[in-house]
């Protein structure tokens, strides 16, 4: 019982501190890529590639060294069409799923709506998906192509380093150079558009 509230309280201490530095930063993926393609600025976008490199470090570095090897994961065109379906409903929203919260929590009416209706779309789909596709059988555990349960893919597909023997932080490696390198181009932007309007200004 001491162990649960132990965590309990730990998960409060640790989701109020990041509630309260996602609340003062604005943080937001989907302004993150609109501010960027529409308003040319870059403060959340910086931030997003920062998170991403620290997040693709720390996570393959867990799937070489850690509990997470071997790690299994679902990969099909029903991601795709989901995550496509997801950012449709982030724009028409205006916010992503973190700062839909954060504007819930302000009082935010609409922002309340969106989280009201992800929980219930997330709530029909599994149940649509437990009434069909549950409990899973054995050939959707394959690792071979599955057309039925809706994948159009591979369920418990393997990764690069438990097919191939290379290190899966080897990949992380390479993915961090290609942010950082997206990174210094939009810094470098914008020290050229800072210049370019202190030009104009004189």
């Amino acid at each position: 019982m001491d162990s649960v509230v132990g965590e309990i309280f730990v998960a409060f201490i640790f989701g109020s501190i990041v509630g309260l530095l996602v609340q003062r930063s604005r943080f937001c993926n989907t302004a993150a890529l609109r501010d960027a393609m529409l308003f040319k600025t870059f403060r959340n976008t910086k931030a997003l590639l920062m998170a991403m490199m620290i997040l693709t470090m720390g996570f393959t570095t867990f799937i070489t060294i850690g509990e997470g090897n071997p790690m299994k994961f679902d990969v099909g065109l029903n991601q795709i069409v989901g995550l496509f379906l997801f950012g449709i409903g982030m724009v028409l929203a205006g916010a992503c799923t973190v700062s839909t919260w954060v504007k819930t929590g302000e009082g935010n009416v609409g922002a309340l709506w969106a989280l009201l209706f992800t929980f219930i779309g997330m709530f029909l789909f599994s149940l649509l998906w437990s009434i069909n596709y549950w409990p899973p059988t054995g050939a959707s555990m394959t690792g071979e192509p599955n057309l039925e349960a809706l994948q159009l893919g591979y369920s418990n597909a393997g990764t690069l380093q438990d097919k191939y023997g290379v290190p899966a932080v080897v990949f992380g490696i390479i993915q961090t150079f290609v942010l950082f390198a997206i990174y210094r181009a939009i810094v470098r932007r914008e020290k050229k558009q800072k210049i370019d309007n202190a030009a104009v200004s004189e």
